[in-house]
């Protein structure tokens, strides 16, 4: 072998070896999600939560409907652990039965505000000119509608109950969805990419679901996860004035409502749905932050 041939073979590779796997999108967004404590705590609160309505009621052995006018205003005990009320019904069972109620009004409200603001605010971002000054300043007049005031008039034409608050909620609920997405539109479809998909003879409906929607889909995801606690506390905010679902079902604002009266004598029938209205708000906050956080480009390393 010749000298030259030895010293090329003890030469190092021209290429260097990828020390680590690239990482995607999704991935990246749940590794640091996953290394914010407070937000994977609230994520796993909120799925206790959940699995707890679906499964507590049926376990309880009582019903949330059930009166024993014999065992009224009882204090949390052993056989009753957050006490009853003053018709003698479990509270245990009505706070998990509650639980169905608050959260199922808060995750459909979300999922009906994101398809409807992800299209609205999409299609406004994509077009443009007078149809997007139209469809923007349509919102701002929608918006400007108070809760209150269209759960009045809707009862008005609609029964009370949940079905009610969750078109009230949606009827203004979107308009937050739409401006996020219209801003997002417009600032990504001046990129390098975007134009490149036109030129390529890609129609604008095209590149509407497979670039602009795709690309915006941390802000979505951040806005739908910050618009359920809203959606719960009004659920609740509405039940405590009588406005939400009616008797005998129980929600966390209609037993609040109910042991505000008794919070003199029997404090624990205002606590225990107060301390969950709390919790899961605070859950779905710390949540919501953190993927935020999670979803951030800036904060990618």
């Amino acid at each position: 072998m010749k000298e030259s041939e030895i010293l090329i073979d003890k030469l190092p590779p021209l290429t260097e070896e990828i020390s680590e796997k690239g990482v995607s999108y999704w991935k990246d967004a749940w590794k640091r999600l996953r290394s914010n404590r407070p937000a994977l705590l609230g994520l796993f609160v909120l799925i206790f939560f959940i699995v707890s309505a679906i499964i507590i009621p049926f376990i309880s052995g009582h019903t949330y409907y059930e009166t024993h006018l014999a065992l009224k205003n009882q204090s949390p005990s052993s056989r009753f652990w957050f006490g009853t009320d003053e018709l003698g019904r479990d509270l245990f069972t009505r706070i998990w039965w509650g639980a169905r109620i608050s959260l199922f009004v808060g995750i459909a409200a979300a999922v009906i505000d994101m398809a409807i603001g992800v299209f609205y605010g999409a299609f406004a971002g994509l077009i443009g000119g007078k149809t997007e000054e139209f469809m923007m300043r349509f919102s701002d007049i929608l918006y400007s509608l108070p809760h209150l005031l269209i759960v009045i008039l809707l009862m008005v034409i609609m029964k009370p109950g949940v079905t009610t608050i969750i078109v009230a909620l949606t009827i203004t609920g979107w308009i937050n969805m739409a401006r996020i997405v219209r801003g997002q539109i417009l600032q990504i479809k001046q990129n390098d990419f975007v134009v490149a998909a036109y030129m390529l003879g890609a129609s604008k409906w095209r590149v509407l679901f497979r670039h602009l929607i795709p690309n915006s889909i941390g802000s979505i995801i951040t806005t739908m996860t910050l618009t359920i606690p809203a959606a719960i506390f009004t659920e609740a905010f509405l039940s405590f004035l009588g406005l939400g679902v009616q008797a005998p079902i129980a929600s966390w604002g209609t037993m609040a409502s109910d042991g505000l009266s008794a919070l003199r004598y029997y404090p624990w029938r205002l606590f225990f749905p107060a301390i969950f209205i709390s919790i899961t708000m605070l859950s779905l906050n710390l949540l919501g932050d953190g993927i935020r956080d999670a979803f951030d480009p800036r904060l990618r390393t």
